[in-house]
């Protein structure tokens, strides 16, 4: 019979999961906490203890062999099963403590994630929130998140999806001066004859599509214009200096246009889409730390505040 595993086996076995999920040493390595190298050698020790090569290395990638894919796919729900258990003992021995890596889209952080730190800090003084504010779609698992805040049209179909908000909709808007200058659209397909702000998805080439709907139908105009940005404050701000029309959620544009410095535009072809959900992977048994900060989004007026030392704050925006 097999002896049970020893910290040193279950370490190699995590030290492989991570690098086979990421593709990548050194970002698995930043994932568990340790250094590149040390972390090949746990993977090399691993191999050599099997006596099978699990990857394929170059300079530039790293690939799992065919041996390495058949053994990520047996130990992966054991390890993070493993994983779990361990976060759950020690949770019961006291409070939920440990890193939760959230990847936020911007829009979340006024309206859902700040709001809720200082009493989170306070309750929860073991829980270090490692959140990155960014509004490409990434891959949780691949990037090492445990969460995510989004807007509900790019959640994956597998994923959990908790509400967090209402529906939201875009609103083209404009200053006085620049209708005065160029004239006011009647019609969506209007803005092909507009100086328009473009605003393009992180990582992706092509520029959004404005979408509209007319009596429940959906379409996209191809809108043209001086100034394309992967920012959406940097867009707005260039609305109000009449640079072109812009194409904001409405309720960030509220203010403004009650102020007088925007008019709304074509609101008759405007209609709502899912607004912002917490998401992550389906799973048996949630770490402690996840669950105190998904309870902490669901229900902001719960959480209460200890009085305790406030946890690191780790904020990366790319």
């Amino acid at each position: 019979m097999e002896p049970l595993l020893s910290g040193s086996d279950f370490n190699q076995l995590r030290a492989f999961v991570a690098v086979g999920e990421l593709a990548s040493f050194s970002r698995a390595a930043e994932r568990l906490g340790v250094s590149p190298s040390a972390l090949s050698q746990t993977v090399r020790a691993l191999e050599e203890r099997i006596g099978t090569r699990l990857f394929n290395r170059t300079t530039r990638s790293v690939a799992l062999t065919e041996a390495g894919e058949t053994l990520l796919r047996r130990v992966r729900p054991a390890v993070s099963e493993l994983g779990d258990a361990i976060g759950a003992m020690r949770a019961s021995r006291g409070r939920p403590a440990g890193v939760v890596r959230i990847h936020a889209f911007r829009s979340a952080a006024e309206t859902c994630l700040e709001p809720i730190l200082p009493a989170f800090a306070q309750a929860y003084p073991d829980i270090v929130l490692d959140i990155t504010l960014d509004d490409a779609v990434v891959d949780l698992v691949a990037g090492g998140f445990d969460a995510a805040i989004r807007i509900g049209e790019v959640i994956e179909r597998d994923m959990v999806a908790l509400r967090l908000g209402p529906d939201l909709r875009h609103v083209p808007v404009a200053t006085p001066g620049y209708l005065a200058a160029h004239g006011t659209p009647a019609h969506p397909r209007d803005l092909v004859h507009h100086r328009c702000i473009r605003w393009r998805w992180p990582g992706r080439m092509t520029p959004y599509a404005w979408e509209f709907c007319d009596d429940g139908t959906w379409f996209e105009v191809a809108v043209d214009g001086p100034l394309i940005v992967n920012d959406k404050e940097m867009a707005l701000r260039a609305t109000l200096q009449g640079v072109g029309i812009g194409f904001p959620v409405e309720r960030t544009v509220s203010q403004h246009v009650a102020a007088g410095r925007l008019v709304r535009l074509l609101e008759p072809w405007c209609a709502t889409f899912p607004g912002l959900y917490l998401c992550y992977p389906r799973q048996r048994q949630m770490a402690p730390a996840l669950r105190a900060f998904v309870d902490a989004l669901r229900n902001p007026a719960a959480v209460q505040a200890s009085g305790a030392t406030p946890p690191v704050v780790s904020v990366c925006p790319t």
